[in-house]
């Protein structure tokens, strides 16, 4: 169900299921039990777009060793997703939400009137609770320095 602001931190994301650039179901229900780092994105092969996703690619053994699970999310399909995911070599699932169906159920604004995902990062903790929000169209990079510090730090309380 579409929301009109986006989730705050406390609250629960809604379950979803989305098709990974491998054709496969990834289910948000399926990882209870660790923390999610949902980025949606605005559209794949785009400059900021590509170092976004590089740069969550770099970083992935870091995300791996505090126990989160990095998904990137937009509206492209599985065919556009696959070719994207195997040119930059991606090692995390990369989402299609056609229609913004999941994107609106977190109350993010889209770009171009609302066809276009913002980029906006989720951070949750195990119970899939918004533990962290970043929300940056001109810092793609900023991106996975914001969530891994928070997750860090996170982890060291």
């Amino acid at each position: 169900m579409p929301r009109d602001i986006p989730l705050t931190v406390g609250e629960s994301i809604p379950p979803f299921e989305m098709i990974d650039q491998d054709g496969q179901v990834f289910s948000s229900e399926a990882y209870t039990g660790k923390p999610l780092v949902i980025f949606f994105y605005p559209k794949d092969h785009t400059p900021g777009c590509t170092a976004q996703v590089c740069s969550f690619r770099d970083h992935e053994s870091e995300f791996t060793a505090v126990g989160a699970q990095v998904v990137g999310v937009n509206s492209g399909s599985v065919k556009e997703h696959k070719g994207f995911a195997e040119k930059y070599k991606l090692n995390f699932p990369v989402l299609s939400d056609p229609g913004h169906k999941v994107r609106k159920s977190f109350g993010t604004e889209g770009l171009l009137f609302n066809m276009v995902a913002d980029r906006i990062t989720f951070v949750t903790d195990e119970q899939h609770k918004v533990a962290f929000v970043f929300k940056s169209m001109t810092k793609a990079t900023h991106h996975i320095d914001e969530s891994l510090n928070f997750l860090k730090k996170l982890q060291a309380v």
